[in-house]
């Protein structure tokens, strides 16, 4: 029988990668290193990044962080088995209370900022409580169709201003601070979740996204863990929504724009749906590129569309999942017989 020799690309771990996915084998200071590097270099950038950039830059960073926060949002939800296209309702509400606790009773910025996230993400959690337990598009629709009510309630009833919105809100003491309090809650919120899903806890998440029935028939209650993570989910997009509120000195009907609730989700698809890390990649290159993109003027849309398109065919489990097996894998070419 005639053979013949074909060559083809072999994958091969990383040597340290000895035990397990997560459980390695450390023999030198270069190996921590490899292993410390992916953890350490996203924070030595974001603590560098206010200190070299410009003004304008600077905003679009806060703009990052925001978007970053509000993508992981989404990826812990759908994590957990739960799709939301109404991110916008968490940062809407997080933005609104913390507008009336600054505009009406004068509270300052340390109190607003953190009562608003955790105001707002209660009060979401308990709007979307009677619908939890729907299924698929039908809860994703709930979620869409809320903000755009309570748009129409608020310029209806002239509620917090009515289209006008609030305006005078007290900004944060400094620029830097803004930056260095986004960027930080970014990173908290990226690490923190992310041990907080290795955990046992985090198992039985993603088994209720996997296999709910099976969660059930093990005796647990899947409603109050989704509820769970729909309040941390919530709190996180409403800090977004207060964070931004003291940045731009305003809370109007805004807050609820589609924006926030499409693009988060862009963000964690070019990135990577499932690792909290790629959505904060993907608002690192969405955000950025829509402003780079800003002079194209119309067709902005168009090209960004393109780009959006061009990532999710080169890369359709997401860029950090390929960023993340080239770091821990090498290729060589082997021949084969065939």
């Amino acid at each position: 029988m005639n053979t013949s020799v074909i060559r083809r690309r072999e994958r091969i771990d990383r040597g340290i990668k000895a035990r397990a996915e997560d459980v390695f084998v450390l023999t030198s200071w270069r190996e921590m290193l490899y292993l410390a590097a992916p953890r350490v270099m996203p924070a030595l950038g974001f603590l560098l990044l206010p200190l070299i950039l410009d003004p304008y830059w600077q905003k679009v960073l806060l703009a990052v962080a925001v978007y970053g926060l509000l993508a992981i949002s989404w990826d812990i939800l759908a994590q957990s088995g739960i799709i939301s296209l109404g991110q916008s309702l968490f940062f809407g509400m997080g933005a609104y209370l913390t507008g009336a606790m600054n505009h009406y009773w004068h509270l300052p910025v340390a109190i607003t900022l953190p009562v608003a996230s955790l105001l707002g993400g209660l009060i979401c959690t308990l709007m979307l409580l009677p619908v939890l337990r729907l299924r698929g598009i039908y809860f994703s629709m709930v979620t869409l169709i809320i903000p755009l009510m309570l748009v129409r309630v608020i310029e209806a009833t002239r509620l917090f201003g009515g289209t006008d919105g609030l305006s005078g809100i007290v900004p944060l003491p400094s620029v830097r601070l803004e930056s260095y309090l986004a960027t930080g809650m970014l990173l908290v919120a990226m690490f923190g979740f992310q041990r907080l899903l290795g955990s046992d806890y985090g198992l039985v998440i993603r088994a209720i996204r996997d296999n709910d029935r099976t969660v059930i028939s093990a005796g647990l209650n899947i409603y109050w863990f989704k509820a769970q993570v729909l309040l941390m989910a919530g709190t996180t997009g409403a800090f977004a929504g207060a964070f931004m509120t003291h940045v731009s000195m305003f809370a109007g009907m805004s807050g609820f724009a589609l924006d926030y609730s499409i693009l988060p989700i862009a963000a964690a698809v070019v990135g990577g749906q499932g690792s909290l890390a790629g959505a904060v990649l993907g608002a690192l290159i969405l955000v950025p590129l829509s402003e780079i993109l800003r002079g194209a003027g119309s067709l902005r849309v168009v090209f960004y569309s393109l780009l959006m398109v061009l990532f999710i065919i080169t890369w359709p489990g997401g860029l950090f999942q390929f960023i993340q097996r080239k770091y821990h894998q090498s290729e060589r070419w082997v021949a084969v017989e065939r």
